[in-house]
């Protein structure tokens, strides 16, 4: 792969490799071998952050929008020519196969080209008057301030991308905070930026324990927006720690999203569709098709064709092979997760009908896996597995169906395939999530917005939600200066 870089923050615009908290290992989690090690930012740190980020807002938000969007523009250019290189580091730090790394970048250089293109369109509205005596009603939207972005592991380009693309064309200053355990990741999206021309200050890197970190960032009078993507147990903490300062909070959370499949789908393409995707990222995606409910009538065809699918899925590392479908999970603890929730079938709580073990290695290797039938109180019913994990649940009538899927506070997202128009469209209508797809397991893009509902957090990434959720909305209402 390509020398894993010297692992830096940034910090009012020049690089450090030293933090006043020490350092931290980086592991490759296919090898279990420590790849770097970390500076970790220590408070005098952070509020140096903060401070550059305070200094540099006044005049970044001045900054005319077309000018953000051409640097914008810029640093998603470098991003698409530094895409092999920054892919073999992400593939090095969290596992993910090459071509899933490279895909998850180019993607994500389409984000920033989108909401860079928002710089220039955002003007707001005016609004007609009532009566003679006004003159104008003028709504904008004005950046709203320095900005903590909080991210993690599993899509370790584009969630930075997202947050960070939103924020400085909105005229914000900001400072990320990515994952521990993907910090090179992080820092070679951001040197994209900085070589694109974004002032000294605009944009701050650090790194570290993220409780600490998160907690001081937040507490600052200076942070006026807190952007964070991760589990929903530290989304409540935060939220929580955000609202006792008054600070406008996106989070995006976890979810266990459901996959409905009735009678009338094309029953191969959804079996293809479905194992593909599961297993992308290892299963660790927040909006990974997770329950699979489906019909009765072609429920045993369906768990026969999708375990068959999954156990043909070659498994290694894709630093060492390209043509592995998936890597490992991201550490340690998502083996112990995975045992878990495996150990709580069995009986009448459900069947393995393939995979259900770890696979010997120094890495973090689990099989792909499928359940039949577990029971509705198990522990993959009820809580996000966040890994290789599928479960198949048979249902006799589409009611049954939507009910087993809105039943949890998760509402991040859901799918559903049918050929049947009618019903197609009376379920987009009837799931309970932000994101729905429909006979397609896709729902994100550049120009969509991405955010959830319930225990999935609220507000919205991506799309012109993603320019808004920086900004304040403002209304001037202009009169006459005489009677």
């Amino acid at each position: 792969m390509t020398a894993y870089p010297t692992l830096q923050m940034l910090i009012n615009g020049e690089w450090t490799g030293t933090g006043g908290a020490g350092t931290m290992a980086v592991v490759n989690p296919a090898t279990g071998g420590v790849i770097g090690h970390c500076p970790k930012a220590g408070p005098a740190d952070l509020d140096a952050a903060l401070k550059a980020a305070d200094d540099a807002f006044p005049g970044w938000s001045r900054t005319a929008g077309a000018d953000r969007h051409t640097i914008l523009r810029r640093a998603a250019d470098l991003l698409r020519e530094r895409a092999l290189e920054i892919a073999a580091v992400v593939t090095a730090e969290m596992g993910k196969p090459r071509a899933q790394a490279i895909g998850e970048i180019t993607g994500s250089a389409d984000v920033i080209d989108f909401l860079a293109e928002e710089a220039k369109r955002r003007g707001g509205r005016l609004i007609p008057t009532r009566g003679t005596g006004l003159i104008a009603q003028m709504v904008t939207h004005e950046p709203i301030g320095p900005a903590v972005l909080l991210t993690p592991w599993n899509f370790p380009i584009n969630l930075p991308a997202k947050k960070i693309a939103g924020a400085l064309a909105a005229g914000c200053t900001a400072i990320l905070k990515p994952a521990e355990n993907t910090p090179a990741s992080a820092q070679l999206l951001v040197q994209c930026f900085v070589d694109a021309g974004v002032p000294r200050g605009v944009l701050n890197l650090v790194h570290g324990d993220p409780g600490p970190i998160a907690e001081h960032l937040i507490a600052s009078p200076v942070t006026r927006k807190v952007s964070f993507t991760g589990s929903t147990a530290v989304g409540k903490h935060l939220g929580a720690l955000a609202a006792s300062h008054m600070k406008r909070f996106t989070p995006e959370l976890g979810g266990h999203a459901p996959v409905i499949v009735s009678k009338h789908a094309d029953l191969a393409r959804a079996v293809a569709m479905c194992a593909a995707t599961k297993f992308r990222n290892a299963g660790q995606v927040c909006v990974s098709p997770t329950r699979f409910l489906v019909a009765r009538e072609i429920y045993d065809s369906f768990v026969a064709d999708f375990a068959a699918a999954a156990s043909k899925l070659k498994v290694g590392d894709p630093g060492a092979d390209e043509a592995v479908d998936m890597g490992p999970l991201a550490h340690a603890r998502r083996i112990s997760a995975m045992e878990q929730v495996v150990a709580d079938t069995g009986g009448n709580r459900g069947e393995v009908v393939t995979g259900g073990s770890v696979i010997a290695s120094s890495g973090f290797f689990f099989q792909p896996t499928v359940i039949a039938n577990p029971a509705p109180d198990s522990r993959f019913m009820t809580e996000e597995p966040f890994g290789p994990i599928a479960g198949i649940v048979p249902f006799e009538n589409i009611e049954d169906a939507v009910g087993i899927a809105n039943s949890l506070r998760y509402g991040l997202a859901a799918y559903a395939f049918s050929g049947d128009l009618d019903e197609a469209h009376w379920l987009g209508r009837s799931l309970r999530a932000g994101m729905v797809g429909i006979n397609q397991l896709i729902v994100s893009s550049p120009e969509t917005p991405f955010g959830g509902i319930g225990d999935s957090g609220f507000g919205s990434e991506g799309g012109e939600e993603g320019y808004l959720a920086f900004t304040d909305t403002k209304l001037v209402m202009l009169a006459k200066a005489g009677g």
